[in-house]
């Protein structure tokens, strides 16, 4: 066979998804680094790398707002927003949310240069930076986020995303039918109109009553100062829940890593 005749090397390689692309050629997807984004998926506990296959085939799967259905499509999880369903994807290996259920008696601060107990006694051994997102004063327990999250912590801090805070709130019975109405309606305190989006009488033992608040105030001390203008003030009070995010049973002065589903959630709630 002459030179003529030999056969010519194919200036054609074939990707990931078995087409055909020229050498040399730009990647179709724009992204000719990183990670596939089935393998994101997987690692995030999303699915396995078939079902996450399935999950991109159906366009549940966006990338920065943009639903992606080829499976091919290469992304770098520290730099792009991926969603599932509406729901976002934690995929960063760095980032660290923590669920404490503060003792009363500790305060919310990484350090106290009085050596009072305080919340960054509990992670003092850990190496990355945490901080707490808002705040518990010593006398109320409950439900804190410890987190290096910076954006998502921005957020739920803010008060035009509104993030629901739970509470119960133990004080003295009886509690009159009216004062549902008149926390819901609004309550004026020394700083301005306050108002709790829900109130519920949870469990009465004689002059004993557990009530639940629901608000998306954070100004200070507002759950005592709006059962105390009410005429009920607090003998105990527990957050129990910040949005999605429950205490549930977890024990007095321990932490607990919150799940992937419960960020997502969070993230949900302030919009990323």
């Amino acid at each position: 066979m002459s030179s003529d005749q030999a056969p010519r090397r194919s200036d054609a390689v074939g990707d990931d998804r078995g087409r055909r692309v020229g050498r040399g050629e730009p990647d179709p997807t724009g992204l000719p680094e990183g990670i596939r984004l089935q393998k994101v998926l997987s690692k995030a506990g999303i699915a396995s790398r078939r079902a996450a296959e399935d999950l991109i085939a159906q366009g549940r799967v966006t990338v920065d707002g943009a639903v992606v259905t080829e499976m091919g499509r290469r992304v770098d999880p520290d730099t792009v927003s991926i969603h599932v369903d509406g729901m976002r994807v934690i995929v960063r290996d760095d980032l660290v949310h923590l669920a404490l259920n503060k003792p009363r008696g500790m305060h919310s601060t990484m350090s106290d240069d009085r050596g009072r107990s305080c919340v960054g006694d509990l992670v003092v051994d850990r190496p990355e930076r945490l901080f707490h997102v808002g705040r518990l004063d010593a006398d109320t327990e409950g439900l804190l986020l410890l987190t290096n999250d910076g954006e998502l912590a921005h957020r739920l801090m803010h008060p035009s995303f509104e993030v629901l805070k739970t509470y119960r709130a133990e004080v003295r019975g009886p509690v009159a039918r009216d004062v549902g109405r008149r926390l819901r309606a609004g309550v004026e305190l020394e700083d301005g109109l306050a108002k709790a989006d829900s109130f519920r009488v949870v469990d009465a033992y004689a002059d004993r009553v557990m009530v639940e608040v629901v608000l998306h105030e954070g100004r200070k001390h507002i759950v005592r100062r709006l059962l105390a203008e009410v005429g009920h003030p607090v003998r105990r009070l527990v957050r129990t829940a910040i949005g999605e995010l429950r205490l549930g049973d977890q024990r007095p002065g321990t932490l607990r890593r919150v799940s992937r589903r419960e960020v997502g959630e969070l993230y949900k709630a302030v919009e990323l």
